[in-house]
């Protein structure tokens, strides 16, 4: 099997190119970088946000294009590379490869802070970050390219770029923590190997072609905090603070820099939405590793020992 990877330097791609490596196929690497560490595969040197880049050797011939490059922080390149250089990597794959794999995020359905999320809901964007994933998503879908479309949730994992959970686990294990509004809010999450695994079942199953899929975990947020406490050994009674209150002091503070909260943070401890991944399941066959809670417990151990 012959497959080509863009982003796969990246958090999610380099489990991914790993485990194709270990399957013994050829594996293709696009990387703004000369320097990578997999020295199996082929790696090709350019930047999809480049208008000269040639693309041909990469694409040519593969049976899959995983589509994985992803712009989080800065938002000057987000269009550059999320909607152009999706339709330069279209324009050179169209008729010289079997499929095209699009690594999307749920935030296309845009905020949504209760109910569940299914694949048929309707796509409401509202960052810079989800809009431009979400072009991208419709460039795919009209490209003639056969296709398939995974959007996770927040992806976590020991070798994350995202510190936000990092942060979680400190501030619990100091005790500088406090759940908020009403019990039992949910949070949605999924681990970097789920992810991987949803990825390659996307790629070979005939039954996905033409299709978008959610993955995501959820869990209550003591359920979290709880398993987080039981990876760092450690134990505190947490108090519950009103809503409101809290929402009104952040938004006064989080002005400053070093600041702990935000209102993006507070919104995400106090949902009750989750993010319906029945069909992957049921479609594809595809199984997740393990729940959340060995995953929060996992991570909360690792940080104990770094």
């Amino acid at each position: 099997m012959i497959v080509s990877i863009t982003g796969g330097r990246g958090f999610i791609g380099q489990s991914l190119v790993k485990k194709h490596l270990n399957q013994k196929d050829e594996v293709r690497v696009l990387s703004r970088k000369k320097f990578f560490n997999h020295q199996r595969a082929k790696l090709f040197v350019g930047d999809l946000v480049d208008n000269n880049i040639n693309l041909s050797e990469f694409v040519d011939g593969a049976d899959v294009v995983y589509h994985c490059a992803g712009e989080y922080r800065d938002k000057s390149l987000m269009y550059d590379l999320h909607i152009d250089g999706t339709q330069r990597l279209i324009d050179c794959s169209n008729g010289k490869i079997g499929r095209w794999v699009q690594l999307s995020s749920v935030g296309v359905y845009g905020v949504v802070r209760n109910g569940v999320i299914s694949e048929e809901a309707q796509e409401n964007p509202s960052g810079l970050y989800e809009k431009t994933k979400a072009k991208a998503e419709k460039l795919v879908s009209e490209s003639g390219i056969p296709y398939v479309i995974l959007r996770p949730s927040n992806v976590i994992g020991e070798k994350m770029s995202n510190q936000s959970v990092f942060q979680l686990i400190k501030m619990i294990e100091k005790g500088f923590f406090a759940y908020l509004g009403k019990s039992k809010s949910l949070v949605n999450y999924v681990h970097v190997d789920d992810v991987v695994n949803a990825l390659m079942c996307c790629a070979i199953s005939q039954n996905s072609l033409g299709k978008r899929y959610n993955l995501s975990q959820t869990i209550e947020v003591e359920a979290m905090v709880n398993s987080i406490l039981l990876g760092l050994n450690v134990k505190h009674n947490f108090m519950r603070l009103p809503l409101l209150p809290v929402r009104f002091f952040v938004k006064l503070f989080q002005i400053f820099p070093g600041f702990p909260l935000t209102i993006s943070r507070i919104d995400a401890l106090t949902g009750n939405s989750q993010y319906k991944s029945n069909k992957i399941t049921e479609e594809l066959n595809f199984e997740f590793k393990s729940k959340l809670e060995e995953h929060f417990k996992l991570l909360a151990k690792l940080k104990s020992q770094s």
